[in-house]
């Protein structure tokens, strides 16, 4: 049967109840701590609906405990938050949209989806046997016949449906815009020419770069007119700008002598020490490693000394300082092959049968396959290295031998271990270690964070200010331009807090002293821009060279005289050079590069003429196709099939983006998550 742990522990089925008073009153504590108590802030907008902080932090909570998500480093947190928001997009947006579409799931499809004729992934996730990968059926009516009598199960079970009716409607969803394109008679025919036909021809062409900037006036005004005409290419997310400096610490000369010192102090200690456990686990930076290693799972120089029963180090490597020693050693098999039968906690008696069974020469694949609870394909685990094994199940299987059953009962199932394979004795050893990473002293942060408090005294006011303290505490000034959504900045670690200390600030607003890594940071709000287009001021750079470009192209073009390619590169002063094998799906010409006009015109010029000049990212170019040559690779049934498959993939991959386009989502999270 499947047990209610082990769904919780490996598919992330939530088990426990959140209590909603408790849950209310942390909020409305949170809210004061905050500043904005009797208020519950927005902190995002989803089609129309304001997400507010209580329900963003309810859901927030939930799915959290669905997961087993334990936050324990950055990524965790980016992942848990992305799930959210997803969540309440699908809520607001999904939910009420395939609704309007009559997208419904009936009871029959639910059960074929139970019963594996319509494949899920999410009760695949759930009930799939780890011993086959097949999706297990017995195992759900196991689990449906726990819920029976387990409320826990119970709410896991509803979970698993309301889980298993989006993932359906989606689907529906999804076959229903795959339905709604196809690909026409008219695209076969052009798809199965441009497959089928290679290009081979001349070229001229003059790079935009060969032409001085110093020739073109640019104006205000031409930067105006071509921002206005083009300001669709400039839309943005509301942002915010800021300036700031790092204090790094970093270990100096002296901590580095003192780090020395300590490693070969605690060396001396470590390698005399009766109680090596002990004297491991009281130090913060040792370590016992809970598996049996082999020589090969070591480095050379420390097997060596680790298998002779000497200590290894102290020795510096990769910045810190190790020292390791021997705490156990087995002689095992190199490694064993195994079958296993799981069966419940409760099931003790069928247990003794079983190993009774199989010790008087029963055929434990049989056996596995009508008893164990993961019994597809016999049992079988396959083979692997001792060093694989930890604990009891490491202590019974290194004296092992091809035959032997072994009995593991742990936690809420018992499990019957049969070696089939037994490979070549090897020494084994557990190793504890002590590391000393090359790191700052408490002394040394101090300063650096009494750097960073002076630094703070004398910034305060301006930027001017700012930037005048950072010259005189010879740290340099950066600048990060941060977007709704964003939780880190580019180039911090664990900048998360700094974050949000930004898009809670006012412009002009100094930050306090942020730690940031090992480093220490201190940051001022440059600019607050909600605008939807960026400003012509903060894109002049983009926007002067777009207008460069076109006057370089225009400039080339008066320059352009002759009716033959060759007196048109002479006038240009290029040269005529060659293409070939050239065919629509080709990205880069040879000697012009990625230049999609240039293809295009490529494949639609009319043989041996000359073709009108192209506009390109780099320059202007001029093509002239000499010969095509076709063959029939490609079928106009082949090309069909190709080209619809094609469209379909791809609005499926855009259907979701383009609903949240539509949907005007605002992320407003940064202040507050």
């Amino acid at each position: 049967m499947a047990s209610l742990n082990t769904l919780r522990t490996k598919f992330g089925i939530v088990l426990s109840i959140i209590i909603a008073l408790a849950l209310l009153a942390f909020i409305l504590s949170l809210k004061t701590e905050m500043g904005f108590s009797g208020n519950d802030p927005k902190v995002g907008e989803i089609a129309g609906e304001k997400i507010r902080y209580s329900e963003y932090y309810n859901e927030y909570e939930q799915i959290k405990a669905q997961n087993n998500i334990q936050e324990s480093d950055e990524q965790q947190s980016a992942m848990l938050a992305n799930a959210v928001w997803q969540s309440l997009f699908a809520k607001y947006v999904l939910t009420p949209g395939f609704s309007q579409l009559g997208l419904r799931v009936s009871d029959a499809e639910r059960l074929a989806m139970i019963s594996g004729r319509i494949p899920s992934q999410t009760l695949y996730n759930a009930f799939a046997d780890p011993a086959t990968g097949e999706y297990n059926v017995a195992a759900v009516t196991e689990f449906l016949a726990q819920a029976e009598t387990d409320p826990q199960a119970q709410r896991a079970w509803t979970q698993l449906n309301e889980q298993l009716r989006a993932e359906r409607e989606a689907q529906k969803y999804y076959g229903l815009i795959r339905r709604g394109v196809y690909v026409n008679a008219l695209e076969v025919a052009e798809g199965v020419e441009s497959m089928n036909k290679t290009y081979s021809g001349k070229w001229i062409g003059k790079r935009y770069s060969s032409v001085p900037d110093s020739l073109f006036n640019i104006t205000t005004a031409d930067l105006k007119a071509y921002y206005k005409a083009h300001k669709n290419r400039y839309k943005q997310a509301p942002n915010r700008t800021l300036s700031y400096v790092v204090f790094e610490v970093a270990p100096t000369d002296a901590d580095l002598q003192a780090l020395e010192a300590k490693a070969y102090e605690t060396g001396r200690e470590f390698a005399a020490t009766d109680d090596l456990r002990a004297y491991v686990r009281a130090d913060v930076h040792g370590s016992i490693t809970d598996r049996y290693l082999s020589a090969a799972q070591l480095q050379s120089d420390e097997a060596e000394a680790l298998l002779d029963g000497k200590t290894y180090g102290p020795v510096l490597k990769n910045n810190e300082w190790t020292m390791s020693r021997v705490v156990d050693t087995k002689m095992a098999p190199d490694s064993l092959g195994l079958r296993v039968i799981v069966l419940r906690y409760d099931e003790r008696n069928l247990a003794d049968s079983l190993l009774g069974a199989i010790r008087a020469g029963g055929d434990f694949a049989q056996m596995a396959q009508q008893h164990s609870l993961y019994g597809g394909n016999g049992g079988e685990i396959g083979v692997l290295p001792f060093s694989s094994f930890s604990g009891e199940l490491a202590d019974k299987l290194a004296d092992a031998k091809n035959g032997d059953v072994i009995e593991i009962a742990s936690g809420d199932v018992i499990q019957l271990f049969q070696v089939y394979k037994a490979g070549k004795p090897q020494k084994h050893v557990m190793v504890a270690s002590i590391t000393y990473p090359l790191e700052a002293s408490e002394s040394t942060r101090g300063d650096a964070h009494n750097q960073a408090g002076t630094f703070t005294v004398k910034a305060k006011g301006s930027l001017d200010a700012f930037n005048a303290a950072a010259a005189e505490a010879a740290v340099t000034p950066r600048m990060a331009t941060l977007s709704e959504g964003d939780r880190l900045v580019r180039g911090l670690d664990d900048s998360r807090e700094l974050v949000r200390w930004a898009f809670g600030a006012e412009e002009g607003d100094m930050s306090e002293i942020f730690n940031v890594g090992k480093d220490y940071v201190v940051a001022i709000l440059t600019e607050i821009d909600d605008e939807e287009y960026a400003p012509l001021r903060k894109i002049h750079s983009q926007v002067h060279a777009q207008v460069l470009r076109d006057k370089k192209y225009d400039y080339i073009l008066n320059q352009l005289a002759g009716a033959t390619l060759e007196e048109q590169a002479a006038n240009l002063g290029s040269e005529v050079a060659d293409f070939k094998d050239v065919t629509l799906g080709t990205y880069f010409v040879d000697g012009i590069g990625y230049e999609p006009r240039v293809m295009g015109t490529i494949s639609t010029g009319e043989q041996g003429a000359v073709s009108a000049p192209v506009k390109g990212q780099t320059g202007l170019f001029i093509v002239r196709v000499d010969a095509v040559d076709s063959d029939d690779k490609q079928t106009a049934e082949g090309e069909k099939v190709r080209a619809q498959a094609t469209v379909e993939s791809m609005v499926q991959r855009l259907a979701i983006p383009a609903v949240q386009q539509m949907a005007e989502m605002r992320d407003l999270r940064g202040k507050y998550f």
